[in-house]
């Protein structure tokens, strides 16, 4: 089947004809040049498979003190001294290589202690906030 096409390129335009025929290589006639271009069919192309580990939140610390995973800066703190906090609740946001990572609670009980503050830099094993 042949087919035609207008194109623009660089603001000239440049009439194509083509003829569709399965996995044979093809000439494509332009009015400078000549180009032979290989269709892709169906059956060269491959999907992309992308398989990533699922998102889980950081909490790190042994005991009633949440440290530090990684370097990096304290965005935000997102709760207050003597809050009840839920097993796996965000109680602050790290930056560390600017990507924002949630600092959760590893289990419930009430925040005894809040070690930082936001803007305050942190290094790996930092305490953070003490949840009892």
């Amino acid at each position: 089947m042949l087919r035609k096409f207008k194109l623009t390129i660089d603001g000239k335009e440049y009439l194509v004809e083509m003829e569709e025929i399965g996995g044979t290589p093809q000439q494509l006639s332009m009015p400078s040049q000549s180009v032979v271009q290989k269709p892709i069919s169906q059956e060269e192309e491959t999907p992309l498979k992308r398989e990533t580990a699922p998102l889980t939140p950081i909490a790190q610390g042994t005991d009633d003190a949440i440290t530090a995973p990684m370097p990096g800066t304290i965005l935000r703190i997102l709760v207050d001294n003597g809050e009840a906090v839920q097993e796996n609740q965000p109680l602050m946001i790290l930056e560390a290589m600017k990507m924002e990572n949630e600092i959760v609670a590893g289990k419930a009980g009430t925040v005894a202690a809040i070690h930082v503050t936001a803007g305050d830099m942190v290094n790996p094993g930092d305490a953070l906030i003490t949840v009892s």
